[in-house]
């Protein structure tokens, strides 16, 4: 059954807050195989002019995805996540993630689409810090695989 196209333009509330940590960063770019100093040591991101380490463009994927999960799991939509796959993700940066960062994500479904018996849904999730400026937009989009007939 297709997703519902009256959920284009819900909006969830704001996730509570999430505090960016060091270790966390540090983690995160090892994980990816990352070496940028900026992402490990303060010292290297003063020299750029950062406040602290700053954390690998796709380190806030971990906190969009997880804020996406008000989408996914609202049983009104209809998303039958045992057949989703991950489509596509893309970042808009107004600055880089900061060590010390307590960051809110509110997400938005921007589309619903079906194509060949798929459901094809974006998310735009719109990440602030604690004094509500913007960080980065960051969009993901699920496709829902057409259940197979029997």
């Amino acid at each position: 059954m297709a997703l519902d196209q009256t959920f284009v333009g819900r909006t969830y509330p704001p996730t509570a807050p999430y505090e960016v940590g060091r270790e966390k960063i540090r983690e995160f770019a090892e994980a990816v195989g990352d070496t940028n100093p900026a992402y490990t040591d303060a010292q290297a991101a003063k020299v750029l002019g950062h406040s602290d380490v700053i954390a690998p463009p796709t380190f806030v994927f971990s906190i969009t995805f997880k804020a996406a999960g008000q989408v996914i799991e609202d049983p009104q939509l209809g998303l039958d996540y045992g057949r989703v796959v991950h489509g596509d993700q893309k970042f808009a940066y107004a600055r880089p993630v900061r060590a010390g960062d307590r960051l809110t994500v509110t997400s938005t479904i921007e589309a619903i689409k079906s194509m060949a018996g798929n459901d094809i849904l974006d998310i735009r999730g719109e990440v602030h810090d604690e004094a509500g400026e913007h960080v980065v937009t960051a969009w993901t989009k699920l496709v829902a695989r057409a259940a197979e007939e029997a």
